[in-house]
């Protein structure tokens, strides 16, 4: 994505409990002259600050122009992490565009190639096996917060249902109840000018 040069720019992201969030990021600098973007931006940073749904800072910290942040969401929900370059430029003469390029990985834990090849074949199967039972528990974690938004949007569902049932039986009382008086007023009015 491109930002300003002093523009902040946020992402949400919807992430489970106990979960470890990795991303990378590289800055790219437009470049007047040469009409593109630089292959980095030298000498310049960025803040990463992430904030947690319900306001807490989990991560805010410089970085240079190219990095990597990670941080664990201790509760489920929507994770705002925003990004902005820490230029010292006024804003009238920073009107330098930014090209950020940014992975972020959800849950997953990585593993160390080269350290994998130096041990024998027992260790690399062990290593691998906790490797996917990690990644189970991030599946069985992802599909227990799933299960969670899909019932309490059920219930919300319901509820509003039940809302808009007891709203149609109130009209239809009130509709009934206005009729009966309009025929007991129409029959009065006929009665008493002697016209029934």
């Amino acid at each position: 994505f491109h930002i300003g040069e002093r523009e902040e720019k946020c992402i949400i992201e919807d992430i489970p409990s106990d979960t470890l969030v990795v991303g990378n990021y590289k800055v790219q600098r437009w470049d007047i002259h040469k009409h593109g973007f630089l292959e980095s931006a030298p000498g310049l940073g960025m803040f990463v600050t992430v904030t947690s749904p319900t306001g807490e800072v989990l991560l805010s910290k410089l970085y240079g122009p190219q990095g990597t942040f990670s941080f664990t969401s201790y509760i489920s929900g929507e994770h705002i992490i925003c990004f902005q370059s820490n230029s010292t430029r006024f804003a009238v003469t920073a009107g330098s565009k930014l090209r950020i390029h940014l992975d972020i990985r959800v849950g997953e834990h990585f593993l160390d190639e080269s350290a994998i090849q130096a041990k024998d074949k027992v260790n690399e199967v062990n290593v691998r096996l906790e490797h996917l039972i990690e990644q189970i528990h991030h599946v069985t974690r992802e599909q227990d917060y799933e299960r969670e938004r899909e019932e309490k949007f059920r219930k919300t569902s319901e509820e509003t249902n039940s809302n808009i049932l007891w709203w149609a039986i109130v009209q239809t009382l009130i509709l009934i109840s206005v009729g009966i008086w309009q025929i007991k007023s129409l029959r009065d009015f006929f009665i008493s000018k002697k016209l029934v």
